[in-house]
C-alpha cells in the first residue's frame, strides 16, 4: 500500500473516532437538557408556593409599610450575566455579553457573571465587571450556584438603602438573539402577588418587616435558581446545535476522505495493470532475441 492511501486511512480512522466523541457529547448535552426542563416545574411550584405567602402577608400589611419594601428605581444597579463553564456553545456567551453591554451603556451598574466562559470573554471584551462565580456543570448544582449568587447580591446592597437588580439569561428555543430574558429582581414588584380578599388571617409569629423581607429575598432566590435552570437548558441547546452542525462536517470530511481512497486506489490499480501489460508485452520480444542464432 502505498503512503498516501496509508495517510488516507489514518485520518479516515482519525475523523470516525471524532464523529463518536460528538455523537457522545450531543447525547450528554440533550439529557442534561431534559433534566434542566424537568426540574424547572418544582422550582416555580417553590415559587408559588412563597407567592402565595407573601400574598398573605401582604393581606395583613397596611399598603404603606408593604410599599416601604420597593426601593426606589433610581438605585445602585447590579446586573447579572448568566453565561457557561464550558465551552462547545457557539455565541452562546457573545450575544449575552452584547446584551450586557448594551444595558451597561444604557444605564451604568455593576457587571455580575456566572459562568468561567463569561469571565474569559468579558476579559477578551474589555468588560469591567465587580464579581464572577462558575456556572453549574450539571442541573443539580443550579440551586448552589443561585445561593452563591444571590448572597453575593444581597451583600452588595445590605448597607444600602436600595438597589436594583437585573437577571440576564438565555431560555430554550430556536433563536438565541430572541430568547434572552432580562428580568428584574429589585426592586421587587408586589403588585404581581394575588391578596386574598376573604379568609381568616394569618397567625405571625414573626415582625411582619422581618417575615416580608425573608419571604421576599426566598422569592428572589427562586426567581435566581428558575433562570439560571433556563440558561443551563439553553446551554446545553446550543452544545447539542453545535455538536449536530461539527457532526455534518465531520461526516462531509468522511466522504471526501472515502472519495479521495477510492480514487487514489484506482489509480494505484491502473498504474499496477498498465505495468504488468508493459511486463507482458516485454517478455515475447525478449524470448524472440534469445532463440535467433
Amino acid at each position: 500500500m502505498s503512503s498516501r492511501l496509508s495517510e488516507i486511512e489514518t485520518r479516515t480512522a482519525s475523523a470516525t473516532q471524532l464523529d463518536a466523541v460528538i455523537g457522545a457529547m450531543r447525547g450528554i448535552a440533550a439529557a442534561r437538557e431534559r433534566e434542566a426542563q424537568a426540574r424547572l416545574a418544582g422550582i416555580r411550584s417553590a415559587a408559588a408556593t412563597v407567592g402565595e405567602a407573601i400574598g398573605m402577608v401582604l393581606a395583613a400589611a397596611p399598603p404603606a409599610r408593604a410599599e416601604r419594601f420597593a426601593p426606589p428605581e433610581n438605585a445602585a444597579r447590579i446586573l447579572i450575566v448568566v453565561c457557561t463553564e464550558q465551552g462547545f456553545v457557539g455565541g452562546f456567551n457573545e450575544h449575552l455579553l452584547a446584551r450586557a453591554e448594551r444595558l451597561k451603556a444604557h444605564e451604568p451598574g455593576e457587571v455580575f457573571i456566572v459562568g468561567t466562559r463569561g469571565t474569559m470573554l468579558a476579559q477578551e471584551r474589555a468588560l469591567r465587571y465587580g464579581w464572577s462565580v462558575g456556572m453549574a456543570a450539571h442541573a443539580q448544582d443550579v440551586v448552589r450556584v443561585a445561593g452563591q449568587v444571590a448572597d453575593a447580591v444581597f451583600a452588595r446592597f445590605s448597607d444600602e438603602a436600595s438597589s436594583q437588580v437585573w437577571l440576564v439569561h438565555a431560555t430554550p428555543g430556536p433563536v438565541l438573539d430572541e430568547r434572552i430574558v432580562t428580568r428584574r429582581l429589585v426592586p421587587f414588584d408586589f403588585t404581581r402577588f394575588e391578596v386574598p380578599s376573604r379568609g381568616q388571617a394569618p397567625l405571625l409569629n414573626l415582625p411582619l418587616d422581618k417575615l416580608l423581607t425573608g419571604l421576599t429575598e426566598r422569592y428572589v432566590y427562586l426567581e435566581l435558581c428558575d433562570g439560571l435552570m433556563q440558561s443551563f437548558a439553553a446551554e446545553n441547546a446550543a452544545r447539542v446545535a453545535a455538536m449536530l452542525a461539527a457532526s455534518r462536517h465531520v461526516k462531509d470530511r468522511l466522504q471526501a476522505l472515502t472519495r479521495d481512497y477510492r480514487i487514489v486506489r484506482q489509480d494505484e490499480i491502473t498504474a499496477e495493470i498498465a505495468e504488468l501489460a508493459a511486463t507482458g508485452a516485454c517478455a515475447p520480444a525478449a524470448a524472440a532475441a534469445g532463440a535467433q542464432p
